[in-house]
């Protein structure tokens, strides 16, 4: 069997079963996948280390080419179809047993009365060898990781209608990199030959585009259902990868108005910005409505506060119901909102705020004799890039000059 056919086999196999093993997840956990992650990463750095196969550019090993790489990809299938903070913990996972690893053969060291069997004999050195390697392997692996994801996600954000492309050129770019450093260490703890660097990039460039093929396949004809609604702000995908899970929970408890249902500012905070790119990206306006209730105090001073919380109540239930589906409805504070709308232009975003505005004036408020209005202001932008903060500004100029016509209006105007 040529080398050349030798990886292919082993990375088809590598792949159908690691598939196999985390399509049963459903069935009998993500655990089991996980195991058969960890107890391969011996042997892939011992192959990494000592075993490789002469080709015509160069030595190539099966533990960094085939094993690595599928271990990287598998990895980037977990984020697609779990999220995060799943992948995260085999990686954890790993850096601690192997340090843990490290420091028992230290130990070992202590005892000099080590009893020797015929034809045996303990290799510590090897064993340190190894250790070394598997700590900066898992090092590099979880540097590999969190760029791999990040980079996935960024390059969604431009063309993520291509996943083969998003996918090799993700894996791509890390794999290059990581070429590299674990090249660095290899040479360093084995005296592996340059020719292993320029030979293993190349094979790994390869095997990139045979596992980004296969996982393609597996994405659009076998777990075929979308669990991720599409790209996330990177850095809330970088504090969930870092172990920031705590801030995570938070976030998502506090994710929504505890009085109005809507998404709160700090969720706004974190999402606006990217909804803004991604439409922009995508060539597609977008456009920001700022929201304020006319004479909202007056509300509160004649009526209460209780009934002002029901004030609230009523028009973030009007403003949802005439939103459109993609539509996002944030609580910006007190009695203002904020919807920021993909894919409308300046016409028909002023038309959808006018429908907003009319809606809210024809709500049956629960609370009797109460009623309200709302003044909106409009900005869209339909040319790059915008920040969030320019949109608000321009937003909240056009509120308020409804607001000195005589409230109750909508008024627009192109960002910037």
């Amino acid at each position: 069997m040529t080398g050349a056919l030798l990886l292919i086999l082993q990375a088809v196999i590598y792949f159908v079963t690691m598939a196999a093993v985390f399509r049963a997840r459903h069935q009998f956990g993500i655990g089991i996948f996980v195991c058969v992650l960890g107890v391969m990463h011996f042997l892939e750095t011992y192959l990494a280390a000592v075993f490789f196969v002469q080709l015509p550019f160069g030595l190539i090993s099966p533990g960094s080419t085939v094993m690595f790489s599928g271990k990287l990809m598998m990895f980037l299938l977990l984020y697609i179809k779990e999220d995060a903070e799943t992948v995260r913990q085999p990686i954890y996972g790993l850096l601690v047993g192997n340090c843990l690893m490290v420091v028992l053969a230290l130990i070992l060291r202590l005892y000099g009365g080590v009893a020797e069997l015929p034809g045996y004999r303990p290799d510590l050195t090897f064993l340190d060898d190894m250790g070394i390697l598997m700590i900066w392997g898992t090092a590099l692996l979880f540097l590999d990781s969190i760029a791999l994801i990040l980079i996935y996600e960024k390059l969604g954000q431009r063309i993520a209608n291509t996943l083969f492309r998003r996918i090799f050129l993700s894996a791509a770019i890390v794999l290059t990199i990581d070429q590299l450093m674990f090249f660095i260490g290899l040479h360093l703890v084995s005296g592996v030959p340059v020719s292993a660097l320029y030979g293993g990039w190349i094979a790994k460039m390869a095997v990139a585009a045979l596992y980004s093929a296969l996982l393609v396949g597996y994405l659009r004809y076998i777990e075929t259902k979308p669990t991720l609604a599409g790209p996330e702000p990177l850095l809330q995908v970088f504090d969930r990868l870092t172990f920031r899970h705590r801030y995570e929970d938070l976030l998502q408890k506090t994710g929504k108005d505890m009085l109005t249902g809507t998404s709160d500012r700090g969720q706004f905070e974190a999402l606006a910005q990217s909804l803004i790119d991604r439409a922009l990206a995508e060539g597609k306006p977008v456009s920001l409505l700022m929201i304020d209730i006319d004479h909202f105090k007056n509300i509160n001073d004649q009526h209460g506060h209780v009934t002002g919380d029901n004030v609230l109540k009523d028009v973030a239930r009007s403003l949802g119901g005439s939103l459109r589906s993609g539509d996002r409805l944030f609580r910006y504070g007190g009695e203002e909102f904020v919807a920021i709308c993909h894919d409308l232009d300046r016409a028909d975003a002023a038309t959808l705020a006018e429908r907003l505005r009319a809606n809210v004036e024809a709500t049956t408020f629960v609370e009797a004799g109460v009623r309200a209005t709302v003044s909106i202001g409009v900005t869209t932008a339909d040319g790059g890039p915008v920040s969030t903060e320019r949109m608000i500004r321009d937003a909240d100029a056009r509120l308020y000059s409804a607001k000195r016509q005589g409230r109750n209006r909508v008024e627009s105007a192109p960002a910037g």
